[in-house]
């Protein structure tokens, strides 16, 4: 348990910083494009080649890649792994370079399918197209991080491939402050900067890999047995591990036919919603799935089983009381990030809502990216994509009917409620194959944590009522006022389960000084 505790601490840590210069980064974004066309065309933009990343480079690939070459290290050295991870790479480029051709080519047509209505404003569709081809190319790039970030995670190297984001937050920031007034628009300042971003990322890891003596070299692509069962796994896995993907990118086709707003307003909830989901999330994820990987390949049952329980613990312990704050303090949030030069009362007021909605699956998203590892390290992809399609499906019915009666909020609420039966169909579907028992520990501090959680969301629901002209008014006083009433939130929920016996006060000693 202390070793994955600690993987998911250095993972959380630089995604805590790449997480902050996010922020950074959309505060600019906000305040020089605000909600406008502009803005909805990059966000466009920047999502489509970052929905493949997600889906196919960090979410199917990590999961059909990293359980076969942490077993094959484990039982067969590195020399045979690292001659797998060669085969994968040529085979993935030969894959990915005509794809990303074809994508350039036929970007128009892809345009009309992920934001249709975009149709009805040619000037905006015909910049979405423009900004798209310039950021295209950052997938690629990506999938290969993946990668070289798949194979240092199996070494329990997780430093690099979790500090890789923060360059495209530098690489932005800075192409925003540098040219975007030598650009026709802002927008093509951060195309420019993804797709150069997508490359430093790679050398990024380039470097780390050949520090840790394990870079592979460029082969004529081969499809060897394990890089064929990859590209098998991968399938399915695209869906399975990729359902919050999928269903962002729904809400991006739907809330393409609001306003114009509506998708820039769907772009900044997602981003604060991102921060808890990026830092636990992600960091359980990539943490849980070579551990588990190598205590099932080694026939450790047991160990499995902790780690399992342990990671869905530390999910509920973090993500619960951040959702709770999101739903009562989304406004003072982002008034104090978002309300800046181009960016409207009204835009903040309606990104607000938008959070509210999405916080309330908040601890879902981290919850399947606990449960996913239990099918991934037994190499059963199928399964996900089984119980992804149906919540999907569940998505798409949910946003279209809610859209009638909260517009772009009614989009957010559908993917939260979606989430929540993706997590309960994963959760079932572990326990009745024995996969999955809840042990005692798990089962006395869950309800806990809630109690906890709401202790601290009656405090800050009090203060925020009482606080509420502060952070209508611009100004550095109302971030100095937010900060206090996020720490003393931090602080009563702290005490909160220490009272309540949710964790313990040694617990959270040794989990700092672990991260």
């Amino acid at each position: 348990m202390s070793s994955f505790i600690r993987s998911a601490a250095t993972v959380g840590g630089w995604t805590m910083g790449s997480r902050i210069l996010g922020f950074v980064r959309d505060i600019l974004i906000a305040s020089f494009l605000g909600a406008g066309p502009v803005a909805d065309a990059f966000f466009v933009a920047f999502k489509f080649p970052n929905f493949f990343r997600r889906l196919f480079a960090e979410g199917a690939f990590n999961a059909a890649f990293v359980p076969q070459f942490a077993g094959t290290l484990a039982s067969d050295g590195l020399a045979t792994a690292r001659r797998f991870a060669e085969d994968a790479l040529s085979v993935l480029l030969s894959i990915l370079l005509p794809f990303t051709v074809l994508a350039q080519i036929f970007m128009p047509q892809l345009m009309v399918v992920i934001a249709p209505g975009f149709r009805d404003s040619p000037e905006t569709f015909a910049l979405a197209v423009e900004l798209t081809r310039l950021t295209f190319p950052y997938l690629m790039f990506m999938a290969l991080v993946a990668l070289l970030g798949g194979m240092l995670n199996s070494r329990d190297r997780f430093a690099a491939p979790a500090a890789a984001p923060i360059v495209l937050n530098i690489i932005l920031i800075a192409a925003m402050l540098l040219l975007r007034d030598r650009l026709p628009t802002p927008g093509h300042a951060l195309a420019w900067g993804v797709a150069f971003a997508g490359i430093a990322q790679f050398l990024l890891l380039i470097v780390a890999t050949d520090r840790a003596g394990m870079s592979p070299r460029l082969r004529r692509p081969r499809l060897t047995p394990r890089v064929a069962k990859t590209l098998r796994l991968m399938v399915p896995g695209a869906i399975g591990a990729g359902v919050v993907q999928i269903n962002l990118v729904i809400d991006t086709i739907l809330a393409s036919t609001l306003p114009t707003g509506a998708i820039s307003y769907l772009y900044f909830a997602d981003r604060v919603n991102q921060l808890p989901l990026g830092v636990v999330g992600v960091a359980i994820g990539i943490a849980l799935l070579p551990l588990l990987s190598r205590q099932l390949r080694t026939g450790d049952l047991a160990g499995a089983s902790d780690s399992q329980n342990r990671a869905i613990e530390f999910a509920l312990l973090l993500t619960v009381p951040a959702a709770a704050a999101l739903l009562v303090i989304a406004d003072p949030i982002v008034q104090v990030l978002f309300r800046h030069g181009a960016f409207a009362p009204s835009a903040a007021t309606a990104t607000a809502g938008a959070l509210t909605a999405f916080a309330v699956g908040l601890p879902a998203y981290v919850l399947i990216k606990s449960l996913t590892p239990g099918f991934f390290a037994r190499e059963d992809t199928t399964t996900p994509v089984k119980i992804a399609a149906v919540a999907v499906a569940v998505n798409i019915v949910a946003a279209i009917v809610l859209m009638q009666f909260f517009a772009h909020i009614g989009i957010a609420l559908a993917t939260a409620l979606s989430a929540w039966l993706n997590t309960s169909l994963l959760a079932t579907t572990l326990h009745r194959r024995g996969h999955l028992h809840l042990d005692a520990r798990l089962r006395a501090r869950t309800p806990r944590i809630l109690a906890a959680a709401a202790v601290m969301a009656v405090l800050l629901w009090f203060f925020a009522g009482r606080l509420g002209g502060v952070f209508a008014e611009p100004g550095a006083l109302r971030a100095v006022v937010l900060a206090l009433l996020i720490a003393a939130g931090i602080g009563v929920y702290l005490a909160a389960v220490i009272l309540l016996r949710a964790t313990s006060l040694a617990e959270l000693r040794r989990a700092l000084r672990r991260a």
